[in-house]
């Protein structure tokens, strides 16, 4: 029988939340205290938990060593819960990710984080392309404004993406009861 799916947090640090180089993502508040109410629920569930951190390039803000790569320490991750690096926005781009997940005996991950159109859809795909199930918690992964539509109707759109994918999408409060 497959073990509990582990709950993937996409991408959530120090930049995503404080303002200081960008804005911060959209709803920031709000999606750091679900993804705290989700990792919650998967320790209660006795899931694994897994940190994604992208490192960005010399200059950037997400680079290794700046004051925004860090997880967001907020989120209370916890000694043993890994984090694994990724430079593009698939974290299954990085097989040590892989590996953990077949490690857990899972075929399926729960993902949460950011920034909805670009790490976690692609994340979305690379999942989907190592053949797990993917359930993504539709209330808990964000991104920015863009001249084109607002992060509320980026997030909404990709939702729909996703289900049309055949992702499972779930909120917070019905995954956690929080």
């Amino acid at each position: 029988m497959p073990k509990l799916a582990p709950l993937i947090v996409i991408d959530l640090q120090t930049n995503m939340f404080d303002g200081r180089v960008e804005p911060p993502i959209h709803d920031a508040p709000g999606i750091a205290q679900r993804t705290r109410y989700l990792i919650d629920w998967a320790r209660r569930e006795g899931r694994k938990v897994a940190f994604i951190r992208h490192d960005g390039p010399a200059g950037d803000p997400l680079a290794p060593g700046e004051p925004g790569w860090p997880v967001w320490p907020e989120l209370g991750q916890a000694k043993d819960e890994p984090t694994f690096s990724k430079t593009v926005r698939n974290a299954f781009s990085n097989p040590e990710l892989g590996a953990w997940v077949a490690g857990q005996g899972a075929d399926e991950v729960v993902l949460a984080g950011a920034q909805t159109d670009f790490c976690i859809a692609g994340t979305v795909k690379g999942a989907l392309a190592e053949g797990l199930a993917v359930t993504v918690v539709s209330d808990a992964h964000s991104t920015l404004d863009t001249p084109d539509a607002t992060a509320a109707e980026i997030v909404a759109r990709y939702n729909d993406d996703f289900a049309k994918q055949g992702v499972t999408l779930v909120t917070t409060k019905a995954l956690t009861d929080s």
